[in-house]
């Protein structure tokens, strides 16, 4: 499936002008149909993967209680 440069910062929940970035960069391969610059919608199911896990091993980090040091000395 093909998106436009809207549809795809809608998909990716950022600015066209991101997207537009992207594709000038050539982190985003796009095809022209002469007036329309189209995105394959696939090329990002491992961009989105990888970002749903990093934001659980984060979570997971952040849900780890924090040690107790043995070495910290009362000093009352």
């Amino acid at each position: 499936m093909y998106l436009t440069i809207e549809e795809t910062a809608d998909y990716l929940e950022l600015s066209t002008t991101d997207i537009v970035r992207l594709i000038r960069e050539k982190q985003i391969r796009t095809l022209s149909d002469g007036e329309t610059i189209l995105i394959y919608k696939e090329q990002f199911n491992l961009y989105l993967c990888e970002i749903e896990k990093y934001k659980k091993e984060l979570q997971e980090y952040l849900d780890e209680p924090i040690p107790e040091d043995i070495d910290i000395k009362d000093e009352d």
